[in-house]
């Protein structure tokens, strides 16, 4: 792969990669690691993709995975929300990540995924290594946990 893939591939995938790490670990710095170290195991493990989606979907999952391994870890540091920081165009889309990052990362990445990214429940399932029903029942969790949210707003 020479510099000029890398750069095609970082243009088109980095910032959909990024968002993805943000909503899940709540840190930019987190985020930037994590997209970084995705990036790393491309170049390492050089793998065939059937089309840029597919290529997209991998980086994605490699991305949650090692999101996931960051919040396992015993030194992880305490964080601070972004607030400020999230990749969003307007205060709206503002407001839905800093809700969105009031839930736990589990369900944070799926509704990202669902919503934000657009796949389907069974491209989520694969990306995340997790049944369809399982990506199901954290998407009616994940959306109880936000309407509860939202009453207390407006109660």
């Amino acid at each position: 792969m020479d510099n000029r893939q890398m750069e095609e591939i970082v243009d088109r995938c980095g910032t959909k990669m990024f968002r993805v790490a943000a909503a899940v670990l709540h840190s930019k710095e987190e985020a930037e690691d994590a997209v970084q170290d995705a990036f790393v195991k491309l170049v390492e493990k050089r793998p065939r993709f059937e089309s840029p989606e597919h290529e997209l979907a991998w980086l994605i999952r490699v991305t949650v995975n090692i999101c996931k391994n960051y919040l396992r870890s015993p030194w992880r540091k305490a964080t601070v929300p972004l607030t400020d920081d999230y990749p969003t165009e307007t205060e709206n889309e503002r407001d839905s990540m800093e809700l969105l990052a009031s839930l736990p990362p589990k369900y944070r990445s799926v509704v990202h995924l669902l919503y934000y990214d657009g796949y389907s429940v069974k491209e989520t399932a694969r990306i995340l290594h997790a049944t369809e029903s399982a990506v199901r029942k954290r998407h009616s969790r994940a959306c109880a946990m936000l309407r509860d949210t939202l009453k207390g707003e407006y109660a």
